[in-house]
């Protein structure tokens, strides 16, 4: 019988390999740049076409490779990063592991120019899947410049997964973001279909953070530094008020290694406590400088997540820094002195305690009868008098000569002002309450609705339809509005831009990475045009980041979130009713599009269960 196991060829197991470390254009760049890096690169230019999918070019000035090298870098497990397994443990380049190169040219068609700066001719090879198609001496500048194009031509599937140009680019510019953060002494140019995207000079890290994210920047930027035995803490966080919903702008690099870690940015959000509501994130970009030694970057493939011998350690610091650059620029939560939170829980858990802090905070001020308080009426006055004050205007006598009379709870009725006019009564009657919720009477009971989740369903149906049917109207803008956006977002609004259309909004482009606000859908009363579709824009990226939502439906539920009526909204007995109408007007009346309940009801039998129970 012949035997079943047999080994794969290199081209095969390079491409099924390759689905760890190239997962999208955006990987193959990541990997591009970090080789430039490691090269000694000062300049380094990035040219991408069609989203990175016809093609992704880096083009540096390091030292180049010679003819033997350039051969050898597409060869799996060939590097100049380690020798030895001892090396894994003192690695500061980027690449050690050795198969990026060979992974991409596995699935891509790849061409390679090189050439040392001693060296009279470079060398040009072209492979396509894991093929040599040429290798031949050719005329260059020096430095190496790598060519990747037709990203997954020989694995139809794989580039059937990729999503729309836009996305695409958003995510290569992500990578490029990253890299150009970690070495702002590099000189980086990015190019998309021919257009200049960035042109970042070297400088310091302040002025490139500027240089990508916006001159909006310039006054936010908290510097943070820190050095301690075990590791030193440098970078910048940004002030409370610049915190956003979604994540994106948080950069943790350790040995200038981009990596993702949960644990380290809930240190910085801890340090962040009572200066920013739980749901938003600040933005920081800050730089871990360790003992190789203390880590291991060898966890996955992609390089981003790594592990530390001492975690809490480093959690401490990185806290500590973050709350020492925030003080040091008085950016602290404001101060309740009328409670200590400090002390709270032993107060609670200690009755002697607490009847000492009670008897305390009785003496500091002095505090008249409850019922002379203007604030309190009728009955209520009578609740409002505690057990003490009872006892201070307690006539035993007047008690003894009053227990034959009959008692009342003072109510308006009993009050001089009397009024004649009978409250409406039957179905219809609807009146607002804690500007939150509304009540309607119906022949059985009673329904209240929460007015937010109410105009949220309302309006995420509405906006289902107009983006189903393509027929959202619009209104013009008196004064029409520019935003300036980031590169990523730029490209985010651009894929989405025949949704936001049919939704109503007219949109132009107006100069670079720059948008002109000419209409915003009918039915919208709003200040300013720019904070709604910011905000808007901001929701759709939370939502994106947190579920798992189609892209009209992310839409509908990110402008219906953002244009609703709000708690706290003070509204007219006739928009009650058409909230009421309308919401039972919808598909599905009964929940928000969150799955908040919108309205309950309650019967004329649930409520004598209140009483009678």
């Amino acid at each position: 019988m012949n035997d079943l196991i047999q080994l794969l060829p290199d081209a095969i197991a390079n491409q099924i390999a390759a689905g760890e470390v190239v997962q999208r254009p955006s990987s193959a760049l990541k990997e591009l740049l970090e080789n430039a890096i490691d090269a000694g690169a000062k300049n380094i230019q990035v040219v991408v076409r069609d989203g990175g999918k016809s093609l992704i070019q880096v083009i540096d000035d390091g030292i180049g490779m010679s003819i033997t090298d350039a051969r050898m870098c597409f060869e799996r497990h060939a590097t100049s990063k380690i020798k030895r397994s001892e090396d894994l443990f003192n690695i500061r380049t980027h690449g050690f592991r050795g198969e990026a190169m060979a992974f991409i040219a596995a699935v891509a068609q790849v061409e390679l120019k090189t050439k040392r700066e001693g060296d009279e001719l470079g060398s040009l090879i072209q492979i396509e899947g894991s093929m040599v198609k040429k290798q031949e001496p050719v005329v260059f500048q020096g430095g190496t410049s790598i060519a990747v194009k037709n990203l997954f031509f020989n694995v139809p599937a794989r580039r059937n997964f990729l999503k729309s140009n836009a996305v695409e680019t958003k995510h290569l510019l992500e990578e490029f973001q990253r890299i150009a953060l970690a070495y702002p002494e590099v000189a980086f140019s990015f190019y998309q279909n021919d257009m200049e995207l960035f042109k970042l000079a070297s400088g310091k890290l302040s002025k490139r953070i500027v240089g990508i994210f916006g001159k909006q920047y310039r006054n936010q930027l908290i510097v943070c530094q820190e050095s301690s035995p075990h590791i030193d803490i440098k970078g910048y966080v940004g002030t409370p008020e610049q915190a956003k919903k979604t994540r994106g702008e948080q950069f943790f690099f350790v040995n200038n290694r981009y990596i993702r870690s949960n644990y380290l940015h809930h240190a910085l959000l801890n340090a962040f406590e009572a200066l920013i509501s739980s749901d938003q994130h600040p933005f920081y970009v800050l730089f871990l400088t360790i003992d190789p030694k203390h880590i291991d970057i060898n966890v996955h493939p992609t390089k981003t997540e790594i592990k530390f011998d001492d975690e809490r350690t480093i959690y401490g610091v990185v806290r500590s820094a973050v709350k020492q650059a925030l003080g040091a620029h008085h950016v602290v939560p404001t101060i309740d002195f009328s409670l200590d939170v400090n002390f709270t829980d032993n107060w609670d858990n200690d009755n002697n305690k607490g009847h000492e802090v009670s008897t305390e905070n009785n003496y500091r001020t002095f505090r008249g009868p409850s019922s002379l308080n203007k604030d309190a009426r009728g009955w209520e006055q009578m609740f409002q008098q505690d057990h003490e004050e009872r006892a201070i205007h307690f006539d035993p006598e007047k008690e003894k000569q009053g227990s034959g009379q009959l008692k009342t709870f003072p109510s308006k009725a009993n009050s001089a002002d009397i009024s004649t006019e009978k409250p409406a009564a039957g179905p219809g009657k609807t009146f607002q309450i804690g500007q939150a919720y509304f009540v309607t009477q119906t022949s059985s009971g009673m329904l209240v609705f929460d007015q937010q989740a109410t105009h949220q369903r309302i309006l995420y149906e509405r906006y289902i339809r107009q983006l189903d049917q393509s027929a959202g109207a619009s209104q013009q803008c008196l004064f029409p509005q520019n935003i300036q956006l980031s590169p990523a977002d730029f490209a985010l609004v651009m894929d989405l831009k025949e949704e936001l259309n049919n939704l109503g909004f007219q949109l132009t482009v107006f100069g670079k990475h720059t948008i002109l606000i000419n209409g915003v859908p009918t039915d919208i009363h709003i200040a300013s045009e720019k904070v709604l579709f910011e905000e808007m824009l901001e929701q759709f990226k939370h939502f994106k980041d947190e579920l798992s939502l189609g892209r009209k439906e992310n839409l509908a539920r990110s402008l219906a979130k953002k244009t609703s009526i709000k708690k706290g909204d003070q509204l007219k007995s006739q928009e009650m009713e058409n909230l009421a109408g309308q919401l039972f007007a919808c598909q599905n009346p009964n929940y928000s599009p969150e799955g908040n309940k919108t309205f309950i009801k309650l019967d004329l039998n649930k409520i004598e269960r209140f009483f009678y129970s």
